[in-house]
């Protein structure tokens, strides 16, 4: 880029033509391949000015709709809604996507103030009086409009979105939900950031990411060490340090209770929860109190199984007399158990999943599932130089949409993973399609001087599923952003990703891409042997942690108050009464739980398990008519992964299953009933 700007100054010089002011790319068409950003363009000065202009412009757009004197119809209100704010759009993509990729101090205070300047509109397009009176004169008359299924859901959300935030409040309360809403996108922002610092103090002072923790705990004999990384795991953001999130989480949720009961409600889950599929608290609390009975009742077994074994530690004279089991010993004496009954350790099993081998399995098997294909773009823009990036094109040659993998942990980064949209797939007013470009991204395992990057079980199956989310993503076929890709019900979304799990370890699949990274040798039938009889090992404590989270995320938000609430104590209070077993901590602690603090997932963490009911019920039908065929998954992909939001999620369901899902197919599959 310096390189670019020297020759540009030579040459104004050379032609004295003057000063030529350079161009934000934000503000200009992407000549690049597929339209992906010019990541290597832009510079962190162009964020700013690109959202300012980003909301002039949609701001521009809006009073358009408003000024218009035709009668208001679909397309000339919902549709030309649906198509505004381009610009804003472009540079939320790619802002908010190195927010969590690869942010920079200079940066980190550049997101604040963006967040701040985009909230502000949100609240202020949220309260637009005069385009609600255009959208509701079209929701009024929806029975008359001849509407197509997808209209009448983008519809339906468009105007549920107003309702939602408040439009039906008085002056004082629009003005008070205003500042709630500006405040939760600071707080929010605050909460991620106190955890990536936290994240990499916890680095500083062991030398392990936090996405490296489980695997260093299953290997670590000492004792008092495992006890001294567990404690400074569990305690991130709960240290009464700068970055302690304790008061931020309080400040957050006082907020959304205010916000829950201005509209109305009793409390937030209540106000999240009624455009979801479960609907209500009580039945999220029903299905999550039937799984945590026969989980806890599993996990107490595995307590069993784990105390045998150390108590020949301590016979041995390895641990002190009259040790049990304490929730830092659980990684580690799990694994002594899986190796004693399965033979299996994942020190035998690393060397044939090797990341680019898994990835190549990932799209082999989308390949042979969906049809499509993938080619890497070797001259694609990237915001690392970590990231790759591939086409994916349909059977017919056509483009389906653009995929960017970044997949290794970095300071810069947060942890666990997760799939961005970077851009989302529409229809233009002209009827041009525009494809998506995804990211996923991911902590796994970095390459060595003299290693390539070897995954665990673990990542396989992170990798299979967040590129569950990509095909949602690539493979939508939808005219409006509101309902495209992955703009479904919170507990709807994770189907996609979760099914696409059941492939990882498949010995149909397996077989194709577990090649160990020295010899090419296939992984041998009786190491799949061994990963396909432990596959159910250990699920009374994975499905106990999960669940408690679960459980914990909604005694969160089905609060009417925090006054006089300390975190700790609350947090304590709600495992007690859940029965969760004192060797187990939730999957997230309060301080820690990103998910339901900033990243969407509030009353919403159950919504892998709600899923996950749906997956295994889908994949039962896979098995049946052959975990391959070509028939079911073409069936999946035209009436899941095509169509977004653009239908109920349960009848999108019942199209593809024939029938609603049968709730008892997570425990048969998890090996709990």
């Amino acid at each position: 880029m310096k390189r670019i700007l020297i020759i540009a100054a030579v040459m104004a010089a050379l032609t004295s033509c003057g000063h030529s002011e350079r161009t934000n790319p934000f503000l200009t068409d992407w000549d690049t391949p597929y339209g992906i950003p010019p990541f290597e363009q832009i510079q962190e000065s162009d964020y700013l000015p690109a959202i300012e202009e980003g909301i002039k412009q949609h701001k521009a757009q809006i009073e358009a709709i408003v000024a218009n004197t035709d009668e208001p119809d679909f397309d000339n209100v919902i549709g030309a809604y649906d198509l505004s704010g381009e610009i804003l759009s472009k540079t939320e993509g790619v802002l908010f996507n190195l927010a969590e990729t690869d942010i920079t101090e200079s940066l980190e205070k550049i997101v604040e103030e963006a967040t701040v300047k985009v909230s502000d509109w949100s609240n202020e397009l949220s309260f637009n009086k005069e385009l609600y009176a255009k959208v509701k004169a079209v929701y009024d008359k929806k029975e008359s409009l001849n509407l197509t299924r997808e209209q009448e859901m983008v519809l339906e959300k468009i105007y549920q979105s107003f309702q939602k935030n408040g439009i039906g409040l008085d002056e004082a309360g629009q003005a008070r939900m205003k500042e709630i809403n500006t405040e939760l996108s600071k707080l929010s922002l605050k909460f991620g950031t106190n955890l990536l610092k936290e994240n990499n103090s916890f680095k500083d002072e062991f030398g392990i990411s936090i996405s490296e923790y489980p695997d260093v705990m299953a290997a670590t004999e000492d004792r008092a060490l495992r006890e001294k990384m567990f404690k400074a795991y569990s305690s991130r953001g709960n240290n009464g340090n700068e970055y302690d999130n304790k008061e931020v989480i309080l400040q957050i949720l006082r907020l959304k209770i205010e916000k829950a009961q201005l509209l109305g409600y009793n409390c937030p889950a209540e106000m999240i929860l009624q455009d979801k599929m479960a609907k209500t608290p009580a039945t999220v609390d029903a299905f999550l109190a039937n799984i945590m009975k026969y989980s806890v009742k599993r996990a107490e077994e595995e307590v069993v199984d784990m105390q045998k074994v150390m108590d020949e530690d301590i016979a041995a004279g390895k641990v002190a007399a009259g040790s049990r089991i304490q929730p830092w010993d659980w990684f580690f004496y799990a694994e002594r158990v899986r190796k004693a009954r399965y033979d299996l350790d994942e020190e035998q099993t690393k060397p044939y999943f090797k990341m680019e081998n898994v990835r190549e399995g990932v799209f082999n098997t989308a390949s042979k599932l969906y049809g499509i294909s993938f080619e890497p773009v070797a001259d694609a823009p990237k915001y690392h130089p970590e990231v790759e990036a591939f086409k994916v094109t349909d059977s017919d040659g056509s483009l389906i949409g653009i995929l960017l993998t970044d997949y290794f942990p970095r300071d810069s980064k947060r942890g666990g993973a997760w799939m961005n949209n970077v851009r989302e797939e529409y229809v233009t007013a002209e009827g041009e399609m525009v494809r998506p470009i995804i990211v996923n991204v991911g902590n796994l395992n970095k390459p060595t001087a003299d290693k390539p990057s070897l995954l665990t079980l673990d990542n396989v199956s992170t990798m299979f599923h967040e590129f569950g989310h990509a095909l949602h993503g690539l493979l939508t076929q939808c005219n409006y952003t509101t309902v495209s890709g992955t703009n479904v019900a919170r507990d709807f979304v994770e189907l996609p990703s979760q099914i696409n799990e059941n492939w990882a370890f498949h010995t149909d699949v397996l077989a194709t891409y577990a090649r160990h990274y020295q010899t090419g040798e296939v992984i041998p039938e009786e190491l799949v042997r061994k990963i396909t009889a432990a596959g159910n090992f250990n699920q009374g404590f994975t499905t106990t942690e999960l669940c408690a989270a679960s459980i914990l995320d909604m005694k969160w938000h089905e609060l009417t108050s925090v006054e006089g609430i300390d975190i700790a104590e609350f947090e304590q209070k709600a495992c007690k009464e859940m029965g969760l077993i004192e060797q187990i901590i939730p999957r997230y602690r309060t301080t820690y739980f990103n998910h339901i603090f900033n990243s969407g997932y509030s009353a919403g963490y159950y919504s892998y398990l709600w899923a996950e009911v749906l997956d295994k019920d889908a994949f039962e039908l896979f098995k049946e008519r052959g975990v391959l065929d070509k028939e079911t998954a073409m069936s999946f992909r035209h009436n899941i992964l095509e169509m977004g939001g653009s239908e109920e999620p349960m009848t999108l369901y019942v199209r593809f299953r024939g029938a609603e899902p049968d709730p008892d197919a997570l425990l048969r599959a998890r090996g709990l009933k």
